[in-house]
């Protein structure tokens, strides 16, 4: 369990300086602000809203019913496979808002328009950061 535990704060701060990187690469490899189509923009920002809903259901059908049977008895099994794939799913699924902010950024958007995706990537990161299940005390 510990060793699982590990694995994913490496995943996680990996992922979060995946996200500094999609932010700095945007600004010395993009191009200058310009026009940008507005389209691809309305269409990132509706998958991005699109995403942040799927994270809580990863989270909802996967990692709370595996720390639940977890906290009755910390083992290997399907338990802890679905609590680690909740995790690196969710994962993943916030990097792709980092990622949206880079595409925007590449096709000409502006800083600030790429920084809400870079953000709402970090700060979703950062959030769902990976805890032991604890066990219920018995009082």
């Amino acid at each position: 369990m510990l060793q699982a535990l590990k694995t994913l704060r490496v995943v996680q701060w990996s992922l979060l300086g995946s996200v500094l990187a999609y932010a700095v690469l945007g600004e010395f490899a993009g191009p200058q602000a310009g026009r940008i189509d507005q389209t691809l923009s309305y269409i990132l920002g509706s998958l991005a809203v699109g995403i942040v809903g799927t994270i809580f259901v990863v989270r909802r059908t996967l990692v709370l019913p595996a720390a639940a049977s977890l906290r009755g008895g910390p083992g290997e099994g399907v338990g802890l496979g679905h609590w680690k794939t909740g995790y690196i799913a969710t994962y993943a699924l916030c990097d792709a808002l980092a990622l949206f902010g880079l595409l925007l950024r590449l096709r000409g958007s502006s800083l600030q328009q790429s920084l809400l995706f870079y953000i709402g990537g970090f700060v979703l990161l950062m959030f769902f950061r990976p805890s032991l299940p604890m066990r219920p005390s018995s009082t």
